[in-house]
């Protein structure tokens, strides 16, 4: 039996979600100095988060690897300043939006551990994607696919080594240990050009987030309320089902991402770091 890739399903559900939202196929945090903190706001601080991204660009045109590239959303941006662009997404449905958003790029659909291609690229990028691969591959293979002069542009989550004080708050995103990525940079041949932490100012995009899965948990309490007082042999026929399909554990997560506040930008703050690194080849 076929193993389902989780992965890709929570992309392109990530996807459809952020669309509804913002209007925009973007799947990456947003950047908010400057803007209010509201659901409104949210696709202005995509938009800035690209732009600081794009701060971090080398000079002259590109060609650029677009590594776990979304939608395509910010390489049909790279294409529009004249780079030159091939994509890496996993999704059948992301493949197929990025060839609409960048028609002008090259588009893999495949994972990054499958790319075979020969590279001699100028750049390769990662937003938000690097954590989803394995640490021991994924710098040594950019090595391989670079110009002698090549970069690599980071932006993603690392975890930091806070212990866990409070069981009843969630940690927040993912990513590797950051001390054990510092640690292979000084294993591999490369070097930091440029580094800043810019978690607190995305941090604001959790609070978002959760507040926008509160909703459809209170939906979901009012519409199990109705029917506990109305139609209360239907209500325990649903609840039999679930409680029959579903584990406590699978019950209980569920709880807390709908109805609690246990996901916070706070929490994220104290159990991640999110970076942005460019790195060069020595």
């Amino acid at each position: 039996m076929a193993k389902l890739d989780t992965r890709a399903i929570g992309l392109d559900a990530g996807l459809k979600f952020m669309t509804w939202l913002t209007g925009a196929e973007n799947l990456h945090y947003g950047y908010w100095p400057g803007l209010p903190v509201s659901a409104g706001n949210f696709g202005a601080a995509q938009e800035a988060y690209t732009a600081k991204l794009f701060e971090q660009l080398p000079e002259g045109k590109l060609r650029i690897l677009d590594i776990g590239g979304g939608a395509g959303v910010t390489a049909g941006k790279l294409l529009a300043l004249g780079h030159e662009v091939e994509i890496i997404v996993p999704s059948p449905l992301l493949a197929e939006r990025c060839r609409v958003n960048a028609p002008g790029a090259q588009v893999h659909e495949m994972g990054f551990e499958d790319y075979a291609g020969s590279g001699d690229f100028d750049l390769c990028l990662f937003s938000e994607s690097f954590q989803y691969i394995p640490l021991e591959r994924g710098l040594p293979r950019c090595l391989d696919l670079l110009k002698p002069d090549g970069q690599v542009l980071i932006a993603d989550c690392f975890r930091s080594d806070a212990p866990v004080a409070d069981r009843s708050v969630a940690r927040v995103g993912g990513g590797h240990a950051l001390t054990r990525f510092r640690q292979m940079l000084t294993e591999l041949p490369v070097a930091v050009a440029f580094e800043e932490e810019i978690t607190e100012a995305v941090a604001p995009s959790v609070d978002i987030e959760q507040e926008l899965f509160n909703v459809v948990g209170f939906a979901a309490t009012r519409v199990t309320q109705e029917l506990a007082g109305k139609q209360p042999w239907r209500h325990r026929i649903l609840t039999r089902l679930w409680r029959t399909f579903t584990t406590p554990r699978t019950r209980a997560r569920l709880d807390m991402r709908l109805n609690q506040r246990t996901r916070t930008s706070e929490a994220f703050v104290t159990y991640n770091h999110y970076m942005i690194f460019r790195l060069t080849r020595v």
